[in-house]
């Protein structure tokens, strides 16, 4: 048994498959002295008994990147470590029971093709040679994966220990984490064996994430799904193909029916998530045991029935097989089903990777992010899918068990661009949500503040079912395009909670602001768009700089989802000895976005502040004598302001507004316009258009560059990219002839090559076309070059447009 050394470099809290990873990849890098803590034996959380499929399916970028280098890496291993493995690369059908399941599969195959995998779709009459045992009869076709199978998690553990150890890591088991504390730039890790100091530590403790997390005063957003899965003895027919044939079935999946079927020797493993789910350790009555190392849940057979009986009639097969055992164990769920990878938000020196739902299938990519994330400070891929700051201060226990249980039971379910998840909803209101939903709208959740996403009328269809469409004419459809038309033509008044903003003050803040964004910083008065770069020249973020009276005071104003993610990167940048404050003032205020060519003379009726006041200005008003500031500005591109108020006074400024807009034509809008609107006008958009998988001068940001300045973040990497050339940049495409509006990561093609991908799209109600934004091969961006653009399989007709607004390109209605 290892001892505990006193000292190391990074010290991991957990053993199972991800935190072994992490500190095999740890070690590859030459960080050997590093060490990982463990409380029973590796592997006796979630990994032991985890069924150890590995696929690569994903309709995330990300999360595809992640398993596609797991599979590579699993292939490799046993040979690389000198350790004996079981992995079965079988390949994989995933079932389709409708056309939007087939258009999903069109989707991730040209996503995966994208990243060199050669992902099929196949026809219902292809199937049976895949697949002889299967019915087919009620089926649209599948999705062949050959990269997908399946691997023994303890033995896979235990290679990449062997592995670390081998590179000079240490792993100490049967040492329990007690505490931790923060002792000058080191961290204490107190243990049943003694304390240890470290410079980083990552909480990878599974299940367990949440307990440890409070040892740092985290929360970790997160709940406990009982996952159940069936084991069946020899099927003789299937063990007489199997000896013929000499191979695996393929791992079969029932995505619409909510199920995996696998062979498992010469028997079969059913896997459900099943609707009638089971979350625990959340409630007074069922705690978390002390130590649940290697235990299981009792079985609970009642939740299965529909799904054997399913399966059984999809492959007849199965029901002669007798039921041998089954597995029901704890599997951990955040909010939205991915795992939580990166720095743990407001802790310096600390990371997550834990909460994996997948973890044998992520868990090579997990180890490679995480080791990134600590040396580097970044990661190859952009993970804001993992990055655990995505969550923030509304995802308390019951939010996140009601996710957990809606994520569960709709595992496998397709994700259509304007569904909104209905549980654990209306979190954070608006001051003004009761006028807005008496107005009809319809409401999305960002970063738990509910907004509309589009106004409503009596008689539209606005249930759940309708929304579950590719199809770009929902019912929503015809109210977008009113409300942009309005915007265009009168006025729109978007009612638009949840900025991030933090207050910077103090001697220096000028320069150190300086320091960190590409370009300028405004003049008191005046507000600019910011671009912060990592040192790889990449796009870090996006935030609006206001200027206030004094030179050295500033408001950033960012995304909402972005809060704590941009909070840390300022403070992450700060110097120690500087006297620079950051003050995050998000929940003290609003916003309301009034635009248009008519906002102006509503604005003169209830405010006697200076409304000529150009573009990029702000100011401190009174409206209906609330204080409020006017900020001229407007991200649909028309004529508009900002208005920013306390939370007190937002409901009165906006009756007054209402009141004095009524005569002029002024209506509400919400986010799927103010979408369509900003695309219109080339506006990126954060952790789409703008990601650290581009750098600023990829996003065709050239102008926020300034050259001329001493310093800043990623001046000398982008300085080295723009001397050796651009390869690829920001483009704006139209796209002809197609009913649906290009998925994020649509390939973009010229002729048989692929020169590009979409980063957004949607429809443009002011121009009346398609739009596509996304990254081009450098020397395409002529404009009327003619390309195509794959969407769900087809490729349609698209042209490359002039680096400029589609609407509007001179920006006349805007500075009006």
């Amino acid at each position: 048994m290892s001892e505990l050394p006193a000292r190391a470099r990074v010290v991991i809290i957990g053993g199972g498959i991800v935190g072994v990873s992490g500190l095999y990849h740890l070690a590859k890098a030459g960080w050997a002295d590093c060490v990982l803590l463990e409380k029973n034996e590796l592997t006796s959380g979630s990994t032991w008994h985890a069924a150890g499929n590995v696929p690569t399916f994903s309709a995330s970028w990300s999360l595809m990147n992640m398993q596609r280098y797991s599979t590579e890496l699993y292939k490799r291993l046993g040979a690389e470590v000198d350790y004996p493995m079981n992995y079965h690369v079988t390949g994989s059908l995933r079932l389709a029971h409708t056309q939007e399941r087939m258009q999903e599969f069109q989707r991730v195959k040209g996503m995966g093709r994208y990243q060199g995998m050669d992902i099929e779709v196949l026809g219902v009459d292809e199937l049976k040679g895949r697949y002889p045992f299967l019915e087919t009869h009620d089926l649209k076709g599948a999705l062949y994966d050959p990269n997908d199978g399946d691997i023994d998690p303890a033995q896979l553990t235990q290679a990449l220990a062997k592995g670390a150890r081998d590179m000079g890591a240490k792993i100490v088991r049967f040492c329990a984490v007690t505490g931790v504390r923060r002792d000058g730039d080191e961290w204490v890790i107190s243990s049943e064996k003694g304390e240890i100091r470290c410079e980083y530590v990552v909480n990878a403790a599974g299940y367990r994430a949440q307990e440890v997390g409070r040892m740092f005063g985290r929360e970790v957003p997160m709940a406990v799904m009982s996952h159940q899965y069936m084991l069946f003895e020899e099927i003789p027919e299937l063990a007489a193909w199997y000896k013929e044939k000499g191979h695996k079935l393929p791992l079969l999946r029932d995505v619409d029916s909510s199920y995996y079927l696998r062979q498992e020797k010469t028997g079969m493993n059913l896997g459900p998530y099943e609707r009638n789910c089971r979350a625990h350790w959340h409630t007074a009555d069922d705690p978390m045991p002390a130590d649940f190392s290697f235990q299981l849940y009792p079985d609970d057979l009642d939740r299965l029935e529909w799904y054997l009986n399913d399966a059984v009639e999809r492959v007849p097969m199965l029901g002669t097989a007798g039921l041998s055992k089954i597995i029901n164990g704890p599997i951990p769920y955040a909010p939205d089903g991915n795992p939580l990878i990166g720095p743990m938000p407001g802790v310096p020196n600390a990371f997550e990777a834990c909460v994996f739902t997948f973890g044998i299938a992520q868990g090579g990519g997990a180890g490679k992010v995480l080791a990134e994330w600590i040396i580097e400070g970044q990661t190859e891929w952009d993970m804001w899918s993992c990055d655990p700051r995505r969550f923030t201060d509304y995802t308390d226990v019951q939010y996140c068990v009601d996710k957990a249980m809606e994520i569960y039971g709709n595992e496998y379910a397709i994700h259509f661009p304007k569904h909104m998840w209905p549980a654990a909803r209306d979190r954070k209101h608006s001051p003004i949500h009761d006028r807005v939903k008496a107005l009809g709208g319809q409401f999305g959740a960002f970063n738990g503040w509910e907004r509309a996403n589009w106004y409503a009328h009596e008689g539209d269809d606005t249930s759940e079912a309708a929304s579950e469409t590719f199809e770009r004419e929902g019912p929503w459809q015809r109210r977008v395009r009113e409300e942009c038309i309005a915007v265009r033509d009168k006025a729109g008044i978007l009612d638009l909670p949840g900025f991030s903003r933090f207050k910077v003050s103090g001697n220096g803040a000028r320069a150190w602001l300086a320091g960190l964004i590409t370009g300028l910083i405004p003049k008191p008065g005046r507000i600019g768009l910011a671009h912060f770069a990592d040192e790889k020249g990449r796009i870090v973020t996006e935030m609006s700089v206001m200027a206030l009276d004094g030179e050295d005071e500033f408001m950033l104003i960012t995304a909402a989802v972005a809060q704590w993610h941009d909070r840390d990167w300022l403070v992450k940048h700060l110097p120690a000895d500087s006297v620079v404050k950051i003050t995050d003032v998000t929940t003290q205020h609003s916003c309301q976005i009034l635009t248009g060519p008519a906002s102006r003379t509503i604005l003169s009726a209830v405010t006697t502040a200076d409304l000529a006041k150009g573009w990029l200005t702000h100011q401190a008003a009174e409206i209906a004598g609330r204080p409020c500031h006017l900020v001229r500005v407007s991200f649909a591109g028309e004529l508009g302001w900002e208005i920013h108020s306390r939370i007190e006074d937002t409901p009165v400024i906006f009756d007054a507004i209402w009141q004095a807009g009524k005569p002029n034509g002024l209506r509400p809008f919400g986010m799927f316009a103010l979408e369509s609107l900003r695309l219109e006008k080339g506006y990126r958009a954060w952790k789409g258009d703008l990601s650290t998988d581009y750098t600023v001068l990829q996003g065709g940001l050239d102008r926020f560059v300034k050259w001329e300045k001493e310093d800043f973040v990623g001046k000398a990497a982008l300085s080295k990219e723009k001397q050796a050339g651009v390869k690829k940049r920001f483009a704006t495409l139209t796209v002809e002839g197609c009913e649906f509006d290009a998925p994020y990561m649509s390939t973009i093609w010229l002729g048989d090559t692929i020169v590009g991908e979409t980063t957004s799209g949607g429809f443009g109600h002011r121009i009346q076309k398609s739009i596509a934004l996304g990254m081009l091969r450098s020397d395409l961006h002529e404009p009327g070059t003619k390309l195509e653009v794959e969407i769900f399989g087809k490729r349609y007709p698209a042209t490359v447009q002039a680096d400029e607004p589609l609407w509007d390109p001179q920006n006349e209605r805007i500075r009006a």
